[in-house]
Order: C-alpha cells, then structure tokens, then sequence
C-alpha cells in the first residue's frame, strides 16, 4: 500500500515537472488559460460586484465595469506581444525598468501624488490615474533576476548577494512605498525579493537575520500607526464594539456565510449594496462566495494553482539562471499577493488592504499582472523550444 502511494505521489510530481504527460509547452498553455479565466471571472465580478455603487459615481451602472474591459482589453494585446519577444531582450531592458520605476515611484511624493484610503501610493495626471508600485513588482523581478545571474557564481557570498538587489536596489523602492504608507505592497515585495534571492542561490543566514529583521519591522509598523492597531484588534475580535475595523471584515465574513456550498445566484449579492467597503477592489472575493458559494471560490483557487504549477514547470524545464529566478518571482507575486488577499478575507490575517491579481477592479494592477504574464510566456517558450540560454547570447551581459 505505501509502494503504491509512493509511486502515485512520484507520478503527479513528474507531472508537475513535466517528466510526465505532455510536451514541454504544456506550461504555456496552462499559464495562458489561467491567466485568461482569471481575468473573465475578475471582468465578470467587477461587473457584478460595482453595479450598484457605480450608479452614484459613473453615468452608468456600467461604468467600472467597461473600464476595467478596457484595460484587460490593453493588457491582452501587451501580453501577445511581450510573448514574441525574445529572452535577451528582457535582460537588456532590466536596468532601464529599473530607473523608471524608481521614477514613477518618487513621482508618489510628488504634487502629482494622489493619497487614497489613507495610501499615498497612486499618481494623476490629466484624469489617468496609475499605481507606480504596481509596474516596480515586474521591474523588480526583471532586474534582480537579471543581476542575480549575472554574478551566478558569486552569490554565495552574501555580500554579492545583498549588493546591489537588496542595497540599493530593493532597499529603496522599499523606502518609497513605505513613505506612501502601503503596508499590503510592501510585503509583496519582500516575497518577490526573498524569492529572488533564495532561487540565486543566497546564503541561507541571509533569510534566517532577514526573517528576524521583518517580524521586529511588521511589530514596528503596527505599533506606530493608531489605523493599523485599529485592524490588528477587529482581527483578534478585540473590542470590536468601538472599533470602526470590524466592520469591513465583519459584512465580508455575511457575505461568506450566506454564500454556502452554490452561492445566492450571481448578481445576487446583498452586502454589495453599500455594506461592504470596497466590494469590487480588496473584498470581491467575499462577493464570489456570497453569489457563486464556496465552490465559485474555489474556482479561484483551483486557476491560481494551475498557474503555480505551470510557471513552476517553465522554471524547472528552463536551463537559463535568469528564467528560472525571474520566473519564480513574478509566481510569488501572484501567488503570494492571492495568498494575503484570501487569507485577509477568510480571516486569517489581518485586513491590510492588498487587491486580489486578475480578479479586483483595478485597470493598472490588471494590466501589468497581464504583462508580467507575457513575460513568462515568452520564458515558456524558450524552454519548449530549446533555446539557449539569455546569458550566451552577449558577452555584455557577464558584467552587471
């Protein structure tokens, strides 16, 4: 009986690996039709989930929703072409990604910074409004990736390592979106960056003084904000009488419960009528457990690992450094960010404000997430079709 398990358990991994079933494109695919139903159920949700509040602020019930179409429209075609585009191309562009987005990021600080729920983290200019931190998550994984393989063989030791992904690069895009008061972003990048390194082969204290370092900066940020104190106690259920938190998570969590196994139908949902904040952003995903039930959520679920393993796979089948750590940071963005959000409004975490990829309303975040998703594709199909790696195609990249 256990040789027999032994052996199912060995299957479905060479499965996932792609030793097992399929060509080694599967991952494309796989990538490509997740991406792409995230996205429909997400357009679908946003349409369902605004229709009320949209009629006080657009011309149209419609408005958020054809928005939104939009902008997925924009970010399928920019993910198509970032498909086509070579892999060295990628790594030519790493330092000038970069730059740019400490740009736009500094831009935050700027008169052309628009605070939002407490958040400085957007810009505004002539009626577009952007979320630069959204655009740095890709550039992020790009250059550190880029700079990462690049000194290979150097980053055992842990000043190579640290110098210059963590110091300067990701320390200051760090300090912006700390300044900006975004806590939910801010951990984002630190899985991208933990990722990267882990994945470029950093040494292993590294994570040990840098996981210590993060429990005594998350106490810390708390501590010092009366907002987030106020959202650490709704979790702990703590003095929920007087604390204005508990009411998002408490109307999230009716949403949930009536929800049940099928849901109360889609287009149903009572709490979207302006019980629960941020319905379409943040909480859409208690709107698809109160119309579509527990099994609607599950779907979620179920794309979002579909979509682990498949770039799991283009990372495993990649012999390039590059592909592999970038690939694995752009996966622990969505995974990661899907992970916080869900937990967020299941309870298991406290309410950080964190949209979920694909899903949320929200045209800048679904445009990037769709392009960072063309960059993969554009991995997968290197590895299928047996490219050699980035690294051997110019001698400049040898040198960081």
């Amino acid at each position: 009986m256990k040789t027999r398990r032994a052996g199912g358990l060995t299957r479905f991994w060479g499965l996932i690996e792609g030793q097992e079933g399929g060509g080694r494109n599967t991952g494309y695919y796989m990538i490509l039709g997740s991406s792409l139903a995230l996205t429909a159920i997400g357009l679908l949700m946003v349409l369902s989930s605004s229709s009320v509040s949209a009629i006080s602020k657009e011309s149209s019930s419609y408005g958020l929703f054809i928005r939104q179409g939009v902008f997925a429209l924009v970010g399928i075609a920019l993910m198509l072409v970032l498909a086509r585009m070579p892999v060295r191309l990628y790594r030519r562009a790493a330092w000038p990604l970069l730059g740019l987005a400490l740009v736009l990021l500094l831009l935050v600080l700027t008169p052309l910074g628009v605070t939002v729920n407490g958040n400085r983290n957007w810009i505004e200019l002539g009626g577009i409004r952007a979320q630069p931190a959204e655009s740095a998550k890709l550039a992020m994984a790009i250059w550190g990736a880029h700079v990462l393989a690049t000194k290979s063989r150097l980053v055992g030791d842990w000043k190579h390592a640290l110098v210059p992904v963590v110091f300067p690069g990701a320390a200051l895009i760090l300090l912006f979106v700390l300044l900006g008061h975004d806590v939910g972003t801010l951990l984002v990048f630190v899985l991208i960056v933990a990722t990267l390194l882990f994945l470029g082969g950093a040494p292993k204290r590294i994570f040990v003084l840098g996981g210590l370092a993060g429990i005594v900066g998350v106490i810390a940020v708390f501590a010092f904000s009366d907002n987030r104190m106020g959202r650490l106690n709704a979790w702990l259920q703590i003095d929920c009488e007087g604390n204005s938190a508990c009411y998002q998570p408490m109307h999230g969590f009716y949403a949930l419960a009536s929800g049940g196994w099928w849901g109360v139908g889609l287009g149903q949902s009572r709490q979207k009528w302006n019980y629960l904040p941020e319905a379409q952003t943040d909480y859409i995903l208690a709107i698809i457990g109160e119309e579509l039930g527990l099994v609607g959520a599950l779907v979620i679920v179920v794309l979002f690992a579909v979509m682990a393993i498949a770039m799991y796979r283009v990372a495993f089948q990649s012999h390039d450094t590059f592909v592999r750590v970038a690939t694995g940071g752009i996966m622990a963005w969505f995974i990661g960010q899907a992970f916080i959000n869900m937990g967020m409004v299941t309870g298991l975490l406290p309410v950080i404000g964190i949209p979920l990829p694909f899903i949320s309303y929200g045209g800048n975040a679904l445009v990037i997430c769709l392009c960072a998703v063309g960059v993969v594709l554009a991995f997968a199909r290197q590895s299928a079709n047996n490219e050699p790696p980035s690294t051997t195609r110019r001698k400049t990249h040898q040198s960081a």
